[in-house]
């Protein structure tokens, strides 16, 4: 297949790093990407719910991928970002480590996740990917996002 076939037939991922592992998402389901901006707490959300931060004028939760995905907490500093993403019904932060890259997949690029991931954290993963050697979790934000609503 062509490099020009490989694009026409596949979509856009943003890639980023949390944990020294790289995810993507798929690039329309995110809004922005912007610094780590200090989280207001909220009472009663589990413990990967970092708070909300205001978005021009919007209340927005922020939840920590790796303590989502059970990797531990994030030590967030000015150097992390937070990616905002919209599945249609919602729109989440999601703080990661750092953005890396924009990557094009084919649908036979992804592959199903491993049978031995628990149920819940299988619904959080769409595929893994190989790309140049490495491999690359691909999220599903609709779950992201509705762990925050669930969370609120």
């Amino acid at each position: 297949m062509s490099t020009t076939e490989h694009a026409d037939n596949g979509r856009q991922y943003i890639t980023f790093m949390a944990n020294g592992q790289e995810f993507a998402s798929n690039i329309m389901a995110i809004r922005e990407i912007r610094g780590w901006t200090d989280t207001t707490a909220l009472p009663h959300v589990p413990h990967y719910v970092r708070g909300v931060i205001n978005l021009r004028g919007n209340v927005l939760p922020v939840i920590d991928l790796k303590a989502k995905l059970g990797l531990g907490m994030t030590e967030a500093s000015v150097k992390n970002v937070i990616i905002v993403i919209n599945d249609g019904a919602r729109t989440t932060g999601i703080l990661v480590d750092a953005v890396s890259d924009i990557i094009t997949l084919a649908a036979g690029d992804i592959q199903p996740p491993p049978d031995v991931m628990a149920n819940d954290a299988d619904t959080h993963i769409d595929g893994i990917a190989i790309r140049d050697g490495r491999m690359v979790t691909i999220l599903s934000t609709s779950s992201l996002s509705a762990s925050a609503d669930l969370a609120a």
